[in-house]
């Protein structure tokens, strides 16, 4: 499914902080804005660290990016979804971690009825929750987010810009 996608942004901690890293681990992550059936897109709430995010997550074992970003949908939002284009790759270097990451994202659509989602541990402690909104909406709630500790900024500007990438490939 993933052919050469087109690269909207790189994002380093020098842009959000002076400090310096050398080696870095790679991640490759898949994430989407997904749409429901009455257009609404599903973005989750951050509450512990105020800022919005897509659904979304790192690969793991051996899967590729389409089965991480089934399961990922599935466990964070609750929804099965299908594919219905590309909207870019993002790299995020996130210096006072060492890591290097690839965010690929999707544009999608809920296919069948939206269930629960099944949050790990730490999504529960930082007090996660789910909002359907208007495309407009999702962008404005981004924009008026003040993210809080490190991965906040990285997630808000990454974040907010697949949703900017998204209304644009959606509008036309």
């Amino acid at each position: 499914m993933l052919k050469k996608m087109t690269l909207l942004k790189t994002i380093q901690f020098k842009d959000i902080s002076p400090e310096e890293a050398s080696e870095f681990e790679i991640r490759r992550a898949a994430r989407a804005v997904v749409l429901d059936t009455d257009s609404r897109v599903g973005l989750l709430y951050v509450k512990k660290y105020n800022y919005h995010k897509l659904p979304g997550g790192g690969l793991e074992g051996n899967e590729n990016i389409d089965e991480a970003l089934k399961r990922e949908c599935l466990e964070e939002i609750g929804c099965k979804i299908e594919v219905s284009g590309e909207v870019g790759e993002i790299i995020e270097y996130r210096d006072k971690w060492a890591l290097k990451q690839h965010s690929y994202c999707f544009v999608a659509k809920v296919i069948g009825e939206k269930g629960k989602p099944d949050f790990t541990e730490k999504e529960l402690e930082y007090g996660f929750e789910i909002k359907w909104v208007p495309l407009s909406e999702a962008i404005s709630l981004m924009e008026n987010d003040s993210p809080e500790g490190y991965e906040g900024p990285f997630i808000h500007i990454r974040d907010s810009a697949f949703l900017a990438q998204a209304a644009e490939i959606l509008n036309n």
